[in-house]
């Protein structure tokens, strides 16, 4: 009996023990057990697997849109990835793309914030960069009534016109000794000629136009580059020692010198009277001239201060500029590897110009082959391969799986121009797909948005595309374009520069030989 006793006791003992322990052990890890909890009630985005710290950081590559399609291979066309302390959601494919850019647009308006934005587009006082709000929607309003409308854009035809007329001139003396000609160079000489005239009211030629279009690619590298302090804060410090941040502040402070420069000359050339065109006789009212009386007239809604007026002439200058020739030169660059492409476009070209010297805006609406040629370039070297990021506003569930607020989104238009579940034969330059095609660039068609879409879609997309038409059929037009001696065709060096518009990393160099025809 007493042995009996002892046993109950003993089991009385450990029970109590073995009570204690498991209190123990609840209550440390009741934490983790509810995040397991929490995370196996989601389903996340598949994800390559994350180092300590720095998260996928090591998974991805200088050229980050390729860098991100390859990942995608493996992980599927939405995919998330920990780029150290940042959550970023990598979208591949077109019905990802409509799920961001469509049906959850306004969770998604919101854009992230990065060290290099905030100092180089006035703490995000630009278009592009603003956060989604009154102040954003104001602004853009601005910039499509002033300078996007339909009417507004033409109204700058002549502008357009004379400026082509004057850069195919110039390649006609180069093309008498048959030199090699810069076409990276010339196409954006002319972009930045059309897009001064219209925002300041002049050009910037010569060595001064040069000397911005230089700035202007470092501007554009700087926006593109990786800040390893976006990503891990408490690595804050670095861009200070490896002179980042000291290439951003001089980039900055350049541009801020050159548009103040130009505001002191609208104000001043404003006080003297109107500016009269002395050909029909009204007043000619650039870009800056409207932001001064907006601002002047109080006609905003809201006080349109100084910076906010640098800014938007920014926006004008980085969207306007460099995306539209990046365009251009890629075009050509794939006429020349395509001889049979470039012939069908010019017999196109050839029969609708008939006598005439150069191509006209009016005569563009005929030419169906040269706009499937330019979306066709469109689909393979989008100018900004990856969309400029969005930021989720809130939980959101996308194509079945759960976002997280404050998941940044990255729509690599790039992948989703190569994906084969919306295109045969992807990588082939092939502009016939579009001839029988509904299939367009405005935002409306997902697997084809090289401008983006929804509320944050690029205002600027008939601007662009006006000017890359016209110019395009004026080179076809006037000119058999030939590579220089010893070079064929499938020799042209594609490799792409490291920025957030990619360019060419290597001018394209050809020999214009005037038409006979």
């Amino acid at each position: 009996m007493l042995c009996l006793i002892k046993l109950v006791e003993q089991h009385e003992a450990s029970l109590f023990l073995y009570t204690i322990l498991v209190i123990f052990l609840v209550a440390l890890f009741r934490p983790l057990l509810l995040c397991l909890s929490r995370k196996r009630g989601r389903r996340l985005p598949p994800s390559p697997l994350k180092l300590p710290i720095i998260g996928n950081l090591h998974n991805i590559g200088l050229n980050l849109h390729r860098s991100l399609w390859h990942l995608a291979q493996y992980f599927g066309p939405l995919m998330l990835l920990h780029l150290g302390a940042v959550k970023v959601l990598i979208v591949s494919s077109a019905d990802g793309a409509r799920e961001i850019m469509k049906t959850h647009d306004i969770i998604f308006a919101n854009r992230p914030r990065s060290r290099a934005s905030q100092k180089l587009l006035y703490n995000y006082k630009d278009v592009a960069s603003a956060p989604y709000g009154e102040y954003w929607r104001q602004i853009k309003s601005i910039c499509v009534l002033h300078l996007l409308s339909n009417r507004r854009i033409q109204s700058f035809r002549d502008v357009r016109e004379y400026e082509t007329a004057l850069m195919i001139d110039e390649i006609e003396r180069a093309s008498s000794s048959s030199s090699p000609i810069n076409l990276t160079e010339i196409c954006a000489t002319l972009t930045n000629n059309v897009v001064c005239r219209v925002a300041l009211g002049r050009k910037y030629a010569g060595e001064s136009g040069r000397k911005f279009l230089k700035l202007l690619t470092e501007f554009e590298e700087l926006l593109g580059v990786f800040n390893v302090g976006d990503f891990l804060p408490w690595l804050g410090w670095m861009s200070y020692v490896n002179g980042l941040d000291a290439r951003i502040d001089k980039v900055a402070k350049e541009f801020d010198d050159f548009l103040e420069q130009v505001v002191e000359e609208h104000m001043a050339q404003q006080k003297k009277g109107p500016n009269i065109d002395p050909v029909n006789g009204e007043e000619q009212k650039d870009f800056v001239d409207v932001l001064l009386w907006i601002q002047r007239e109080n006609l905003a809604g809201f006080k349109i201060d100084r910076l906010s007026i640098k800014a938007l002439i920014l926006d004008v200058f980085s969207a306007g500029t460099d995306t539209t020739y990046a365009s251009l030169e890629w075009a050509m660059t794939e006429l020349l590897r395509h001889p049979n492409v470039m012939k069908q476009l010019q017999k196109e070209v050839r029969e609708i110009a008939g006598e005439k010297s150069y191509i006209q805006e009016k005569d563009l609406e005929k030419m169906h082959y040269l706009k499937a040629v330019l979306k066709e370039t469109l689909r393979l070297h989008p100018p900004v391969p990856l969309l400029v990021a969005r930021e989720s506003a809130q939980d959101v569930e996308v194509v079945g799986y759960n976002i997280a607020a404050g998941t940044w989104v990255i729509v690599n238009a790039w992948a989703i121009g190569r994906d084969p579940m919306s295109w045969e034969q992807p990588e082939e330059f092939i502009p016939e797909r579009f001839l029988n095609s509904s299939i367009d660039f405005k935002g409306h068609d997902f697997q084809l948005i090289p401008f983006g879409s929804g509320r944050r879609g690029c205002p600027g997309i008939l601007f662009a595309t006006t000017i890359n038409e016209l110019f395009l059929a004026n080179l076809v037009h006037k000119f058999d374009w030939t590579l220089p001696s010893g070079v064929k065709e499938k020799d042209i060096d594609m490799s792409e520069s490291i920025s957030l518009t990619v360019h060419r990393k290597f001018p394209l160099i050809a020999i214009a030989n005037k038409c006979s025809c």
